[in-house]
């Protein structure tokens, strides 16, 4: 087999769709890749335990973000800063162990990376070797390749992000909408292609007017993945707390729910919760003899 010659192996990722041809294994950057080339969209949720990683494994989802979203959605923070490595450790591990076929992708949290490209391949091995993950995540883009460039030299596949970066909410004062603008919007596609050459195997594009998402999704060979960049990105994805209807409150304009998970464990629980005031819980079929 000559070089030019692709691989059983290599056939199989460019042959197999993301939804049902991959079953056998966790989805790889090659399957990604291969998807792009055959212009196949496909979605990422967030996770952050096993139990609902594992149901969304079962859905088909190709590939979960364990983010460090989990400080808003569950860890009761108000931005993502104060989240841990050693959390998102632990979260990571969980949502590893509850899945067989996505690829599982980890934040690295604010201040695990920033110092230094040493400090990032430090903290992005943490997540491989003690959590297992199959890639990390970092936000930036011209000010991250270094870090991307030296992750990817040692084996780590990065996924980057740009546009609305969370992280830096208190420099952004919010969470506004990025690339609006010539300057701003060369500055992105500056950025794109910049982790595109470090080696990132794709991007997320967060809260960029749609016409420039698509515009970089075009000029990229390696997949864009939108979160509020409308509908020319290669790929979704969404928060699964604001996806189920689990969120309080108002959610973002990109967000559209498809559940409303909230109210059905508010009634559940209030239903729980007047059964035992009644004596109706628990009753004979629940108690032992």
């Amino acid at each position: 087999m000559n070089a030019s010659t692709p691989s059983p192996a290599q056939n199989q990722a460019s042959t197999a769709t993301l939804y049902g041809g991959v079953t056998n294994r966790r989805v790889t950057v090659r399957d990604l890749a291969a998807a792009k080339q055959r212009d196949e969209k496909w979605s990422m949720l967030t996770a952050y335990d096993a139990l609902t990683a594992g149901v969304f494994d079962e859905a088909g989802i190709p590939v979960l973000l364990v983010g460090d979203s989990a400080g808003n959605c569950h860890l009761g923070y108000e931005t993502t800063v104060p989240v841990t490595m050693d959390q998102m450790v632990m979260l990571s591990a969980a949502v590893v162990r509850g899945t067989k076929r996505a690829m599982i992708v980890a934040d690295l949290p604010f201040g695990s990376y920033q110092e230094s490209p040493a400090q990032a391949m430090h903290n992005a091995a943490r997540l491989m070797k003690d959590a297992g993950v199959g890639a990390v995540k970092l936000e930036g883009g011209e000010r991250s390749a270094r870090s991307i460039e030296l992750l990817v030299e040692a084996g780590v596949p990065v996924m980057a992000h740009i546009g609305l970066t969370p992280q830096s909410v208190h420099a952004l004062g919010g969470y506004p909408v990025q690339g609006r603008g010539d300057e701003a919007a060369h500055q992105l596609l500056r950025d794109a292609k910049a982790v595109q050459q470090a080696g990132a195997f794709s991007v997320v594009l967060e809260a960029v007017p749609a016409e420039l998402a698509a515009q970089v999704t075009e000029q990229l060979a390696i997949p864009t993945v939108g979160i509020g960049g409308g509908p020319g990105t290669d790929a979704q994805v969404l928060v699964w707390t604001d996806m189920a209807g689990m969120t309080a409150g108002r959610v973002p304009k990109f967000v559209k729910q498809y559940a409303d998970l909230r109210t059905v464990l508010g009634d559940a629980a209030r239903a729980y919760a007047e059964d035992v005031r009644t004596g109706a819980f628990p009753a004979a079929e629940h108690s032992f003899r």
